[in-house]
């Protein structure tokens, strides 16, 4: 099916106003939802907004949390979320961030007591808005084994830079620490197809292709899938995520994070609380003067955007094209559903009693 923007932003505002969020966090957690699907980040938009409602039937979601600042110095800050979404959350502490940075040139900000914030460029990308790099992390539901290891300790903890540029779009780079983000795998569940050899192992270490392989004790593997082709960097990156994330912040870690299904019960023994995110900003300015930067990066662009290729049919493809390449489809004509993701949603509406989506 296919939905314009308009639609799917009030039905999905609609949802998050009948769970009891305010007007003002609504329109944000649309906001951060629709964006992913504009994008073409499908496994991170409306196709999660089941999840969400989910666990806030559960208790695990506050609709109305009071999130606040607990530690502060002129640069950095820690947030307690208060168990509210992490639509939400994360884009409060980009905010407090790109303030800071604002005044003293970059802020840090750590959040805990959180949950799932979507896509990471939603948050990098404030920052780039106000001419200055963007940072975003968050750890995730433990998926993914580290390296040569069969037990699922840290999520897919994505990584995002968002980085201005002149006469072209931001650079965007973000990106999980897994082979596959765990999103895709739940795509590929619901289309009934097999996930390519090296996103996941089974119980036993082997390649898996059988994208309900986690079912059956399996986990994701870090990006580099084995360590013959890397996988211990990608389970560095992980790690890092994870200490700024959750170490930092007062949030749990590893093997503690809270699972993002609704039918997991989060740890007994917690070692924190919540989901934990770290977002940052600096100015570019802070470095050497704004339209300086911006012409070299619009140079930078130009020159990968021109290097030869193996294949004259193909070309350089610059961080953050694809995704902007689909807002500029999904715009014209059209958002896809798939149809389980259509059911889901008209589930809801039957729940809220609202109206379904159309075309």
């Amino acid at each position: 099916m296919l939905v314009t923007e308009p639609a799917l932003r009030a039905f999905t505002k609609n949802i998050f106003l009948s769970i009891g969020c305010s007007e003002e966090h609504a329109n944000l957690a649309t906001d951060v939802l629709i964006k992913a699907d504009m994008r073409g980040i499908d496994s991170h938009g409306v196709a999660r907004l089941i999840g969400y409602v989910r666990l806030w039937e559960k208790g695990r979601i506050n609709a109305r949390p009071n999130i606040k600042i607990v530690h502060e110095t002129p640069t950095t800050a820690t947030i307690d979320g208060d168990a509210g979404l992490g639509l939400v959350t994360a884009p409060f502490a980009m905010q407090i961030a790109i303030q800071k940075a604002e005044q003293f040139g970059s802020g840090w900000v750590a959040v805990r007591n959180s949950n799932h914030f979507g896509i990471a460029g939603y948050h990098a990308l404030m920052a780039a808005e106000k001419d200055m790099i963007g940072y975003a992390v968050t750890n995730a539901s433990p998926l993914v084994a580290p390296t040569f290891s069969n037990e699922r300790m840290l999520g897919t903890n994505p990584i995002c830079y968002a980085i201005p540029a002149g006469k072209y779009p931001p650079v965007v780079i973000d990106m999980a620490t897994s082979a596959a983000a765990n999103g895709k795998l739940e795509i590929a569940q619901r289309l009934g197809k097999q996930v390519p050899e090296g996103w996941i192992q089974d119980a036993g270490g082997n390649f898996a292709t059988d994208p309900h392989a986690l079912k059956a004790g399996g986990s994701l593997l870090p990006l580099g899938s084995d360590r013959e082709h890397g996988s211990h960097k990608g389970f560095g990156l992980s790690a890092m995520v994870d200490i700024f994330s959750g170490v930092l912040s007062g949030a749990n870690y590893g093997p503690w994070v809270p699972p993002f299904v609704s039918f997991l019960e989060p740890s007994a023994n917690p070692v924190g609380a919540g989901i934990g995110h770290f977002v940052g900003a600096m100015r570019v300015d802070g470095f050497r003067p704004v339209e300086d930067f911006k012409g070299h990066m619009d140079n930078w662009i130009e020159r990968f955007k021109s290097a030869s290729t193996i294949d004259p049919s193909q070309k350089v493809i610059i961080p953050g094209e694809p995704e902007l390449e689909a807002e500029i489809d999904r715009k014209q004509n059209g958002i896809p559903l798939i149809d389980a993701v259509v059911n889901d949603l008209n589930g809801l509406a039957e729940k809220f009693q609202i109206q379904k989506l159309s075309c």
